[in-house]
């Protein structure tokens, strides 16, 4: 999978079509993405303790990672994502996330 916590992404398709927002959380096992804002669900909450109310709480449910698409933050457009290895001197090989559109290094 290859977005990631922290990464602004746009919604593609579904309910919340054209929303952009942060990844929350991902679980790459699952293929999929918690956006912050959207795919938001509400939960009614049953009364535990006398004398307590009951309440609705709104959350972000996961989407599918299909479902979103990367926006770069070089040129600020949704874009795929390719995978490229760069070698470094005192590092060795290492495997970044270029942008198709700009072909630049998104880290």
């Amino acid at each position: 999978m290859r977005i990631k916590k922290g990464d602004n992404v746009k919604v593609t398709a579904g309910k919340d079509r054209g929303k952009t927002g942060k990844v929350m959380q991902a679980f790459p096992a699952l293929g999929k993405v918690v956006v912050e804002g959207a795919n938001t669900m509400t939960k009614h909450m049953k009364v535990r303790k006398q004398g307590e109310k009951g309440q609705k709480i709104s959350y972000s449910a996961p989407l599918n990672v299909t479902n979103v698409q990367l926006v770069c933050p070089k040129c600020a457009q949704p874009t795929r994502i390719g995978m490229q290895t760069l070698e470094s001197e005192g590092k060795g090989i290492k495997k970044v996330r270029i942008c198709k559109k700009c072909k630049e290094a998104i880290e």
